[in-house]
């Protein structure tokens, strides 16, 4: 184990950055003593203080209490559009994969969506939909399922040639078990390192597109909510954007980290 963290210090720092996150996002009532709701028009634009160590917003609100909160919005919204972009992703890059007579077809409309930045569908579905977590979820989730679609494509056209898929083949195996036990099972390893990386541009995305006032409503706390409201504040009370852009930038590092470590890891090539 010793061994493994000293040759991929990636996986160890991602890990703990991500594994401080979502502690902090489960523990937020321990942590705090303020509601991140309640409004306090005598602590207006408080700096950091024992009291208020991240100080407090142009409504009085507790920006550390805030910031904690608004780490589950992101946790949320990350872990659900990675499990709902797999699994869309996923089916459609089996049956691509495994069937050539739509593999064209699928893999030109894919092609398509791919044509346009993620955050520029997000972005117009976000508008057409209306904010809200479900739906800033679901427009995330359906921008990045291609991604992960092309991604568990190749891994099942490189599993089609392996002779344990073709022996299944010939002892009359059905698809659906083929691509389950042999292909999809030992191809998990580039799914998870996509998985990582989808969940730091959903993260990153989120606060985008709350930035923009397409994301999580106000009052809610969001990472990328808070950094709108303290632009208007930025001269008398820098701390309202700085707190919570440290916390998207460490979060997403962490999880670029992590992917890249588990690249590097789980790829046999890179294998001593």
């Amino acid at each position: 184990m010793i061994l493994t963290v000293r040759k991929h210090p990636y996986i160890a720092i991602g890990g703990v950055v991500i594994a401080v996150v979502f502690f902090i996002a489960l523990a937020a009532p321990l942590l705090t003593k303020f509601n991140p709701l309640e409004l306090n028009g005598k602590s207006r634009l408080l700096p950091p203080s024992l009291v208020h160590p991240m100080g407090t917003d142009h409504f009085g609100r507790d920006i550390m209490s805030r910031l904690l909160y608004g780490a589950r919005t992101s946790m949320q919204v990350g872990i659900s559009v990675v499990i709902i972009s797999t699994i869309i992703g996923g089916l459609i890059g089996l049956a691509a994969g495994y069937y050539n007579k739509i593999d064209n077809l699928i893999m030109r409309i894919l092609d398509g969506f791919m044509a346009f930045p993620g955050i520029i569908i997000a972005i117009i579905l976000a508008a057409v939909w209306g904010a809200g977590k479900l739906n800033i979820i679901l427009a995330l989730s359906f921008a990045y399922f291609p991604q992960m679609a092309r991604v568990v494509r190749g891994c099942v056209l490189t599993g089609k040639e392996w002779e344990c898929v073709e022996s299944a083949k010939s002892s009359g195996a059905k698809d659906g078990h083929i691509l389950l036990k042999y292909i999809l099972l030992n191809s998990l390893s580039p799914i998870i390192v996509q998985a990582t990386f989808t969940f730091a541009v959903a993260i990153l995305d989120e606060a985008a597109l709350s930035f923009l006032g397409l994301g999580i409503e106000p009052p809610h706390p969001s990472w990328g909510g808070m950094i709108t409201e303290g632009r208007s504040f930025m001269g008398v009370a820098p701390w309202g954007m700085i707190f919570p852009g440290t916390a998207i930038m460490v979060t997403v590092l962490g999880l670029n980290l992590l992917g890249d470590g588990l690249r590097d890891y789980l790829d046999p090539r890179l294998k001593v």
